[in-house]
């Protein structure tokens, strides 16, 4: 004869889980959950703004964390410790795959949907995300145009500027090889960080040294793969956005300013490594 199944009260008490929380701290409370939930507070009368809310919220979560992980892995290629900046570029490039698939979501709003909340953003726009354009600068597109939207909020315009004065990823990566003994010109070593990355032959040289031999530069091939997997995801990032853009406003202007899809179909032609690019067809 089957046994009659535990009913659910007793599975919790079997399992001694705790369910006093009156003295302890619990899941609610690590996450400061009370202050994430508030946190969504639509203007319109729109049901499908809350999707809109939730989504960039939750895409500055995540890029919260990728700047987390890129701030500690430029330290430790200053360093010279790249076993550790390997698992943090890694983990960027997965947080991009993440911030990917999460447009599929948005794109479930129709041009109708997005119409009826559109007013009510009156000049906000995700390009005047200050974590966005931190990532911007980390990863080398420096653009002194861009501290200007923060400039009304001296804390927020001080961490952008900062980022935007700093060496990027890739010029840490470029003083790595300089110091390993490869011939990166002194031009790409030590310059005006501030300045966008112009691609040099010679920096593709030293480049090509590693790829032709990768065992005498096992860990600067990986980081040269690192990298490729690093622009890789966030040029996938780039698109979908603009293939979201489209799908839900068309053409028309962003609620920023900017051209909205022909803005950002300009930002795709942005490389942000060159030389790991070019140096594959000359291998």
């Amino acid at each position: 004869m089957a046994s009659q199944p535990q009913r659910p009260e007793d599975v919790v008490r079997d399992e001694r889980a705790q369910l006093d929380f009156s003295r302890d701290m619990s899941y609610g409370d690590y996450l400061q959950l009370d202050a994430i939930l508030n946190a969504q507070k639509p203007l319109s009368p729109a049901h499908d703004e809350m999707l809109f809310i939730v989504q960039h919220q939750t895409s500055e979560l995540w890029m919260k964390l990728m700047l987390h992980e890129l701030h500690a892995a430029i330290a430790h290629i200053a360093r010279d410790d790249l076993p550790p900046a390997f698992k943090m570029l890694a983990r960027v490039s997965r947080i991009m795959e993440q911030l990917v698939h999460a447009w599929d979501v948005l794109a479930t709003m129709t041009p109708p949907e997005y119409s009826a909340l559109r007013p009510y953003l009156a000049k906000s726009s995700g390009f005047q995300s200050h974590q966005y354009r931190c990532i911007e600068f980390a990863m080398g597109n420096k653009n002194a145009a861009m501290l200007q939207p923060h400039a009304h909020h001296p804390e927020r315009a001080a961490i952008v500027r900062a980022a935007y004065e700093a060496p990027s990823l890739y010029d840490e990566c470029l003083r790595l090889l300089a110091r390993r003994g490869l011939p990166v010109p002194a031009s790409h070593t030590e310059r005006d960080w501030t300045q966008p990355y112009e691609a040099s032959d010679a920096v593709e040289q030293a480049w090509l040294q590693v790829y032709r031999d990768p065992k005498a530069h096992w860990d600067l091939y990986q980081l040269g793969e690192e990298l490729t997997d690093l622009e890789d995801s966030f040029r996938l990032w780039r698109f979908r956005h603009v293939t979201t853009v489209e799908r839900v406003i068309g053409f028309k202007r962003g609620t920023g300013g900017t051209g909205g899809v022909s803005y950002l179909r300009k930002m795709l032609d942005v490389v942000l490594f060159p030389e790991i690019w070019r140096l594959r067809t000359a291998l």
